[in-house]
């Protein structure tokens, strides 16, 4: 199955502060001593577990949610800074909270921790069959000395033999480049499909037949339409036989994926059958006879129900036929052929518009 996994930042501009999420997420209280404000969510259930995972120059005292975060928030002046990246993904229902666990500390320590970030990450279960973790990220760097280093550093302009370049000013040019890379792109990617692989261990190991896959349907190859994620409300209602606006959405969308896999393996057993027509010798498909013959020939049907049914695909090829003007194999072919380019386009625009 193809598994959702958002990558986001934590940051003021946005009205966000790291101790806020961090309290939301491991449903405790911390005070951000940055604007003094507290926040609590001891009340908030569902939380399965909340643990915070360090590099081994950080400071022990990190290992405190209300020090490692509020260390954050005073470390950023700037009332647009950033604060801290965001990682949620969904954990298999198929392992048991132990495995669950298990792989998430194996991911946050080989992708992150020994990179040398600081990670807080909480487990959410409510029972509503959306298990999943919320795992938050330091941006700076970390120091031998367990102070803080610089996000960015000023990198000076060189010209073809090295050296700096005047600016005009008296200075020379420069720009600022990042300390570290994990603000690269790539690494996006990079994440999900590493969470796709360690998830896809963990069943294997724990003897389960799922797998998951971080790229799209498109990049799949899965002619799919995604569903929508309903949530754990609408989760619950479904559950008790009340019909959601989004829980209607998905069984039109199952329908409307049903209805594309028929169309799709009819055209492609069209399209197989009419190319193999097509390579036999030119004598052989220069009429709508032989065309006919071998549509014929195509699983032949024994019941009653089986004959009418062929009966009424035959009325419906001949009617075909005669509409676009077929008159020999290698003209059905072409037509089928379009017919296919056309499936994958209406497909693009089905995916776009849901």
């Amino acid at each position: 199955d193809f598994c959702h996994i958002p990558v986001s930042i934590i940051k003021r501009s946005a009205g966000r502060s790291a101790v806020a999420a961090a309290a939301y997420r491991s449903g405790t209280k911390l005070t951000n001593e940055w604007d003094g404000m507290t926040h609590d969510y001891t009340r908030k259930g569902g939380i399965v577990h909340a643990e915070i995972m360090l590099p081994a120059h950080a400071p022990p005292e990190f290992a405190d949610r209300s020090i490692l975060w509020n260390s954050v928030e005073q470390i950023e002046k700037a009332r647009d800074s950033q604060l801290a990246r965001e990682i949620e993904a969904a954990l298999p229902r198929e392992l048991s909270g132990e495995q669950q666990l298990a792989l998430v500390r194996a991911y946050v320590k080989d992708n992150f921790v020994d990179k040398g970030m600081c990670a807080d990450f909480a487990i959410h279960d409510k029972g509503t069959g959306n298990p999943h973790v919320h795992i938050m990220l330091t941006l700076r760097p970390l120091k031998e000395n367990g102070q803080w280093g610089a996000k960015c550093r000023k990198a000076y302009d060189l010209d073809e033999n090295g050296q700096r370049i005047p600016d005009g000013k008296g200075g020379w040019k420069n720009h600022r480049e990042d300390t570290t890379d994990w603000n690269d792109k790539g690494n996006v990617e990079i994440w999900r499909a590493a969470w796709a692989a360690y998830t896809n261990r963990a069943l294997e190991s724990a003897g389960r037949p799922e797998r998951i896959d971080h790229r799209s349907y498109k990049r799949q190859g899965i002619d799919k339409i995604p569903s929508v994620h309903l949530g754990p409300a609408a989760s619950q209602m479904e559950k008790r036989g009340i019909r959601t606006d989004k829980g209607e959405v998905n069984r039109q969308i199952a329908a409307d994926n049903k209805l594309l896999k028929e169309i799709k393996a009819r055209i492609t057993r069209l399209y197989r059958w009419s190319k193999a027509e097509t390579e036999k010798p030119q004598t052989q498909q220069s009429s709508l006879t032989a065309l006919w013959e071998a549509q014929q020939q195509l699983d032949a049907p024994r019941t009653r129900t089986g004959k009418i049914r062929a009966l009424q695909e035959s009325a419906a090829l001949f009617s075909f036929l005669q509409a676009n003007g077929i008159q020999s194999m290698q003209q059905l072919h072409e037509k089928i052929a379009d017919m296919n380019i056309r499936y994958y386009d209406l497909r693009g625009k089905i995916v776009k518009a849901e």
